[in-house]
């Protein structure tokens, strides 16, 4: 049996020897670098390491190699314009010995994830400063310009960029699953008011005026460096309503750093809130398909929802 940790019911099989014999007869120039398994791995991507710089990644799910050719055109597009790293991509890789997706090499950049900080937590190092560098790379996402061939392509739109409201039976039916989670200690009755309160707010029904988002800037996704945020190392970017890049805040930041990030995106009462909103759903929506599995997600997570309901209350 493969090392490795099933997140979804099509998972492929991936481990170590598979990836060295994909790596070993399309880029043999690689053959002799030590690869092993990454300690953190994505939902998405199985991730390896390769010698020193590179990093290898390979879609958990059929149909996602598709998502790796559109990161490697994107990233190099978004690259020069924003005011942090993202990972280039080196080399694509075919299907091959039974795997079924495309698949990259990507550069190994260095740094560390920020920690999340909830409501009960001492205030974290990263501070003031993460809320002012996360600001302005959402603010360049937001100012790049859309080009009418990506306005169109629907492969950039996905429903973190569309209404609130999009993600409300979903929501709902998490909150019901999570009551039956044995240790989980969450006021569900009092997110279920917030939710409640959040599709009351103006735009709830509506998605905002087209741009670029990331649509997942929270810990995981992150590196920091001498408390600096330098890299962003997912970049599945999309094309909607750009208020789903506030839920990070509720994970990443305390109160006063939240305000300083809120601030510098100039963000309004009714946007800030369906931000919260927003964050409030996805940690709900982990708790429900990710608890046993990915337990640093849940932690993480779990800090967002609190944040938001002492944020509420």
């Amino acid at each position: 049996m493969m090392n490795m940790t099933v997140l979804h019911d099509d998972e492929i099989p991936i481990d170590v020897g598979l990836v060295r014999k994909l790596v070993d007869t399309e880029f043999p120039q690689y053959a002799k670098l030590p690869l092993s398994r990454l300690g953190a791995t994505g939902s998405t991507n199985s991730l390896f390491r390769l010698g020193d710089d590179l990093l290898v990644r390979l879609p958990r799910q059929p149909g996602n190699g598709a998502v790796i050719e559109r990161e490697q055109r994107l990233a190099g597009e978004f690259g020069p314009r924003l005011p942090i790293r993202v990972p280039q991509i080196l080399a694509l890789g075919q299907p091959g010995h039974g795997y079924s997706e495309r698949w990259s090499i990507v550069e190994w950049l260095p740094g560390e994830h920020p920690t999340a900080c909830g409501p009960d937590e001492p205030p974290s190092r990263q501070g003031a400063q993460l809320a002012v560098d996360l600001a302005e790379l959402i603010i360049a996402l937001r100012e790049a310009p859309l080009p009418d061939a990506a306005a169109q392509d629907p492969a950039l739109r996905g429903y973190r960029g569309g209404a609130l409201a999009g993600i409300d039976d979903w929501t709902r039916n998490s909150i019901e699953q999570c009551r039956s989670i044995v240790g989980f200690d969450l006021d569900l009755d009092l997110a279920l008011a917030i939710w409640k309160d959040a599709l009351k707010l103006s735009g709830a029904y509506e998605a905002g005026p087209d741009c670029w988002y990331h649509g997942d800037l929270v810990a995981e996704n992150l590196l920091v460096t001498d408390d600096r945020l330098s890299a962003v190392i997912d970049f599945g970017v999309g094309i909607g309503d750009p208020t789903i890049d506030l839920h990070g805040a509720w994970e990443l930041f305390d109160q006063p750093a939240r305000e300083i990030f809120r601030e510098r995106i100039g963000a309004e009462d009714a946007e800030w809130l369906r931000g919260r909103g927003w964050a409030l759903g996805l940690a709900l929506g982990t708790f429900t398909y990710y608890w046993h599995t990915m337990p640093s997600r849940r932690e993480d997570r779990l800090m967002m929802a609190r944040n938001v309901l002492a944020d509420a209350q």
